[in-house]
């Protein structure tokens, strides 16, 4: 099996920064891919972030580009995700989530995702 737990939401306002953590066990885990993901109240688990743990390749949502950055620790199986600038609507449970599969680019459809953390909270204040 493989775990996943989120650290690093809050409270913050607006044009303020927070980071996340995700810490990846288990022995089965395969360190292929990672994404973040959001979801609002009322709304759909959109795409967030991505990377490749080989390459380090990254691919982000408009929504947040240029404002947030994801990055890894592979000798602390830890990604990270660097969110500055923050707005309003970046107001969502943020999830990471484990990609188990081989492939030449970034998952972006939740689909596409093995594992997935419990969930963090960020809420920005205007």
């Amino acid at each position: 099996q493989v775990q996943l737990v989120e650290s690093g939401g809050g409270l913050v306002q607006a044009g303020g920064s927070l980071r996340l953590s995700c810490a990846a066990s288990g022995r089965t885990f395969r360190r292929y891919g990672m994404g973040w993901f959001r979801q609002a109240p009322g709304k759909e688990r959109e795409f967030v972030a991505g990377v490749r743990w080989d390459a380090g390749t990254t691919y982000y949502a408009d929504s947040v580009k240029g404002r947030f950055t994801i990055s890894k620790d592979n000798a602390k199986n830890t990604v990270y995700l660097q969110m500055n600038s923050l707005k309003p609507e970046d107001t969502a449970v943020y999830y990471c989530a484990a990609d188990q599969t081989i492939r030449l680019r970034i998952a972006v459809r939740a689909g596409e995702y093995d594992y997935w953390g419990q969930g963090t909270q960020v809420t920005v204040s205007s």
